[in-house]
């Protein structure tokens, strides 16, 4: 009896994978070691009439070993792997990806930040040194174009990871852009608030920290721009592009605009009511706080829009997150509210320890900063999270209910923290012969923590607990499920993707076709070098909104150009 032995596919077998990982993380340190090298020659020839034994013979001697060694080595490197690109295993293989994702990335940030710091300095120094700047930037610069060529080469570039350097440009590009932004802005208003001789000196003129920081804004903007609009980066979308958006769009611009104006908040209620400072102390904080409220602001709202043109689960996620940040500044104020409420009853005259207050000052100090917080955070909130629509059917969806077991898990967290806490501070007191403070005085901060907490876990878990018996009570009417969704189209996908999320709540990964099927052939939506399932079921409804109607599958293949008809085809695992 024989056996017909079974054939492996070429490039997928363990050998073929631990070769291209050895491969390319040699490509890869090659690269950076010739980049290295040819920057320094290069800083030593534009430094030549200044500095000419700047590192001495010990330094040429390692830039040129790098660069006349490490190049040629890099360069036949690369040129055996690119003759293997041809075969479409090597092309989509993770570790290409991940090779042309990690080298795109450090020589953007590399060569941004360098041709930047050699701009800014040529107005924010009196003797500007941009010519070591420059020679790492261009030399990286050069690296980058390279990799951004294979990046986007129409026969060999990755398959796998292939959104990763768009995205990760974008995201570098919008923090470059908007921390800069927000040093810039902060120079501005602190000029305008209180005067520039209190800031800097004859010698230092204001405007050139302002001009640098301009500077670096528009790098980044330009950046950013690069690759969000030609780049087409605002285009992708699910994996890595959403969660970017919402991390870097949503989350940090959500934070640094709730901080900008809480702050600025605070410094008004201190104008207001508490003057234990100078004119120039109290408003030292307002004009950074002013900047980060205005840039965190504009780019939370472009990138909150920018999320409602995405899918239904990303669009949940982007509220979510609003909201969840606004909650932890609204309970971090109740919290230090509640300590600064506790230790007015105990002393209206007491004074805070240190660095326990906003400004490390008094106990009204103490309760201004948590007013503010309170204020902002729960107007935020309550705008983003609605509480009065929390107890129809929005609280049943899978997004919500996975909000509410994180914050409540998150907030009986904190409330066992502050606990312990309690109990230390007690113990300590009743064992230990300690004189001076009350009870109240030494429990007051971990009390307010306590509380906070306990109000945040006690809402949501009664949400929580709602929205589990409207689930439960509806579970026999629960439509059918559906696992992911593989929309097949020729048209515009958003549309269609839209109904399919709508409808069943399923993830949609959309694959471009480039022709239309005529009516009656069989479909062929697989690409070139793709395998599908062995398929379950099949079926042609006149209409997409009724093509999924009765189908439970883990995925679901929808072959579709128009909401008017679409074929479906259920695939098992």
């Amino acid at each position: 009896m024989t056996t017909t032995p079974v054939r492996v596919p070429a490039g997928s077998t363990a050998q073929a994978k631990v070769r291209r990982l050895v491969v390319y993380v040699l490509l890869a340190a090659l690269v950076v070691i010739a980049a290295n090298g040819a920057g320094g020659l290069l800083e030593r020839a534009l430094t030549a009439g200044q500095v000419l034994a700047g590192e001495g013979v010990a330094g040429l001697a390692l830039s040129l070993a790098f660069a006349l060694v490490g190049g040629p080595l890099a360069a036949l490197l690369w040129w055996l792997v690119w003759r293997r690109l041809g075969a479409e295993a090597e092309r989509a293989a993770p570790s290409w990806g991940l090779y042309v994702s990690a080298l795109y990335t450090l020589s953007l940030l590399i060569s941004t930040t360098s041709l930047l710091a050699a701009a800014s300095s040529l107005v924010t120094e009196p003797q500007p040194q941009w010519r070591p700047p420059l020679a790492v930037g261009v030399t990286w610069f050069l690296v980058w174009v390279w990799h951004r060529w294979m990046w986007r080469h129409p026969a060999k570039g990755p398959l796998a990871l292939a959104q990763v350097p768009g995205v990760i440009g974008t995201t570098a590009g919008l923090a470059i852009g908007a921390g800069a932004a927000v040093a810039a802005l902060s120079g501005l208003f602190d000029v305008a608030l209180r005067g520039s001789m209190e800031l800097t000196g004859a010698a230092d003129p204001w405007w050139r920290a302002v001009l640098g920081n301009t500077v670096w804004a528009a790098g980044g903007a330009l950046v950013w721009w690069w690759h969000w609009f030609r780049g087409g980066a605002h285009r992708l979308r699910g994996g890595f592009a959403d969660v970017a958006l919402l991390l870097a769009g949503v989350l940090a611009a959500g934070l640094l605009a709730l901080g900008g104006a809480g702050t600025v908040l605070f410094v008004l209620l201190r104008l207001a009511f508490d003057r234990t400072e100078t004119l120039t102390g109290l408003l030292s904080p307002l004009g950074a706080a002013l900047a980060a409220a205005a840039v965190g602001a504009l780019v939370w709202r472009y990138h909150r829009a920018a999320a409602r043109g995405r899918s239904l689960r990303v669009r949940q996620a982007g509220t979510l997150i609003t909201s969840g940040v606004a909650l932890a500044a609204a309970a971090s104020g109740i919290g230090v509210v509640l300590n600064a409420a506790l230790s007015l009853a105990v002393s209206p005259l007491a004074e805070t320890p240190p660095g326990e207050g906003p400004g490390g000052g008094s106990a009204l100090t103490l309760l201004l900063g948590g007013i503010s917080s309170l204020a902002v955070g729960g107007l935020v909130w309550w705008r983003t999270w609605r509480p009065r629509e929390q107890h129809g059917t929005q609280g049943v969806t899978p997004g919500r209910r996975v909000y509410l077991v994180t914050v409540f898990g998150l907030s009986a967290a904190v409330a066992l923290v502050a606990l312990l806490v309690i109990g230390y501070r007690l113990f300590e007191l009743a064992l230990a012969d300690i004189t001076g403070g009350s009870v109240v005085d030494r429990i007051r901060a971990p009390l307010g923590w306590l509380v906070a907490a306990g109000l945040a876990s006690g809402y949501h878990f009664s949400v929580w607990r709602q929205a589990r018996t409207l689930k439960d009570s509806e579970a026999p009417a629960a439509r059918p499920r559906i696992g992911r969704i593989i929309l097949v189209t020729a048209a515009d996908p958003e549309p269609l993707r839209r109904i399919l999320e709508e409808q069943t709540g399923a993830p949609v990964t959309v694959w471009r076709r480039a022709g239309v099927i005529p009516s009656g052939v069989a479909p062929d939506a697989a690409p070139t070098g793709a395998v599908l399932p062995a398929v379950a079921d099949v079926a042609a409804p006149p209409t997409l909104a009724g093509a999924l109607a009765g189908i439970s599958a883990p995925r679901v293949l929808v072959i579709a150009d128009t909401p008017d008809s679409a074929q479906v085809i259920a695939l098992r695992d």
